[in-house]
Order: C-alpha cells, then sequence, then structure tokens
C-alpha cells in the first residue's frame, strides 16, 4: 500500500501565521465591539430606575 499525501496539508509555520491573522482580527473585533463609550452611549441614563424607585 503506497503513502499518500493529502494537499490540504500545511505546514507548522503556515498554520502560525494564519492563528496569528485570526488572533488579530478576533482582538480587533472584540476592542470595536467592547469600546467603552459605545457601550455606555447605547446603555439607558437611570438602568433600573422605573422599577417602584
Amino acid at each position: 500500500m503506497k503513502k499518500q499525501e493529502s494537499q490540504d496539508q500545511i505546514t507548522r509555520k503556515d498554520a502560525l501565521i494564519k492563528m496569528g491573522k485570526y488572533a488579530a482580527l478576533t482582538a480587533m473585533g472584540t476592542f470595536i465591539i467592547l469600546t467603552p463609550k459605545k457601550a455606555q452611549a447605547s446603555s439607558p441614563p437611570d438602568p433600573g430606575g422605573g422599577l417602584g424607585g
């Protein structure tokens, strides 16, 4: 039986480069979504203030 190499395999170096790109993209997306100014602007002025207070 012959060994067949899959053409889908990549080297460790290529895998690390790809993972680094995904990590950077995820970090940027998380930073944009969780920016304090945006979170503060979208929150109500008095959260929980209408519960009989």
